[in-house]
């Protein structure tokens, strides 16, 4: 049997319960027959049409009878080049110099101020407790 190649945009439109198509690990699986036998139940496989289920697969932490079940859906891999491995990272932006700046600023105030607040406060109080 030929292997048959196939772009994203042909597996993401498998999309339903007649006919769900998944994308793990760069390998087409065509898991419609497999819908209402699945254990997480077909909604679980439905969520991870439309993307690259690769992650949604691994995290479930499936075991080996399942990874090994896996072979009579494959029905072909991705073509390469519609086939984007790299996590999406994000990252948090690094203050820059001005902002370490401003930001020590600012501490320093507050450690001035915070004291004469309670300060201030506590005189208060005292005078409200006298009258």
């Amino acid at each position: 049997m030929t292997n048959k190649t196939f772009v994203s945009d042909q597996v993401f439109k498998h999309n339903q319960t007649q006919d769900c198509w998944l994308i793990i690990q760069g390998k087409v699986y065509d898991v419609t027959p497999f819908m209402e036998d699945h254990p997480g139940g077909s909604e679980l496989l439905l969520g991870s049409t439309g993307k690259d289920a690769t992650d949604d697969f691994e995290d479930i932490g499936h075991s080996d009878d399942a990874k090994a079940m896996m072979g009579k859906y494959y029905i072909g891999d991705l073509e390469e080049k519609s086939y984007k491995i790299e996590p999406t990272y994000y990252y948090a932006p690094t203050a820059s110099a001005d902002d370490k700046t401003s930001e020590s600023s600012i501490v320093k105030i507050l450690q001035f101020l915070a004291p004469l607040f309670f300060i201030f406060a506590l005189a208060l109080a005292f005078a409200y407790a006298k009258n």
